[in-house]
């Protein structure tokens, strides 16, 4: 059973806690570029919270306070059918921005986001935000730019899901992430395997006996959070054979 713990573990604010906040600003796509003054702006109104593993940070429908950026730890952002089935949106880590919608919506925010690791998350608080985009409007075309990859996310993500099968999904992922027609390359996981199963629309057990049949057909090889792709052909016939190509 997952704990519900709202954001009522702050730090507090202080000047050390400005800074970092500011470094992790610095950092994120979304204000890297920006004035130190501006940073130090945002970081004196922003506000840092501890997220303990399994906790949520936010339900669906809730009062958007603002939106976040991850400072350490991982943040898992889905949505839960009418069936109770969860999907997963995506895994937010170290540097990356979720919630931003919620600036443009009245209704609260449109899913749930919960830590699947110890987390330190940034709440970056929408009526003082909104305030600094009046006076800032370059930051908002950066805004624009951030929720446009979080669309490309979600696209690949519905494009992913409508392959047939989980080898073709895994197989598809690999290749993504490897250079064309290099063999050798090293795929470190950011993640657990539950929490990439749950990715792929899957679950452990299956995604594990699929990496193991790709492991026994020598495709790959896998060491502890470490994937080696030791045959890019081999993945690929399996794809281009299961898209019918």
């Amino acid at each position: 059973m997952y704990s519900y713990l709202p954001p009522s573990m702050p730090v507090a604010n202080n000047a050390l806690t400005r800074v970092a906040l500011a470094e992790t600003f610095r950092s994120s796509q979304l204000f890297c570029g920006l004035p130190q003054a501006d940073l130090e702006t945002i970081a004196g109104f922003s506000q840092l919270v501890r997220v303990s593993k399994g906790a949520y940070l936010f339900r669906e429908g809730e009062i958007a306070l603002g939106f976040y950026i991850v400072q350490t730890g991982a943040i898992n952002v889905h949505r839960v059918s009418a069936s109770g089935k969860e999907q997963l949106i995506h895994v937010f880590r170290a540097g990356e921005t979720f919630a931003e919608a919620a600036l443009a919506m009245a209704t609260g925010y449109p899913a749930d986001a919960r830590a699947v690791e110890n987390s330190s998350v940034i709440l970056v608080p929408k009526l003082k935000f909104v305030e600094l985009l009046r006076r800032r409007p370059e930051l908002s075309l950066r805004m624009l730019a951030s929720m446009s990859t979080h669309l490309r996310v979600l696209v690949g993500l519905l494009e992913d899901l409508q392959l047939k099968d989980v080898e073709t999904r895994l197989a598809n992922w690999l290749l993504q992430r490897c250079a064309e027609g290099k063999n050798g390359c090293v795929i470190k996981l950011q993640t657990t395997k539950r929490v990439l199963a749950a990715e792929m629309g899957t679950t452990s057990e299956t995604l594990s006996r699929t990496f193991a049949k790709f492991r026994d057909a020598n495709w790959i090889t896998v060491k502890a959070r470490e994937i080696s792709i030791t045959s890019r052909i081999g993945l690929e016939n399996l794809l281009q054979k299961n898209l019918g190509g």
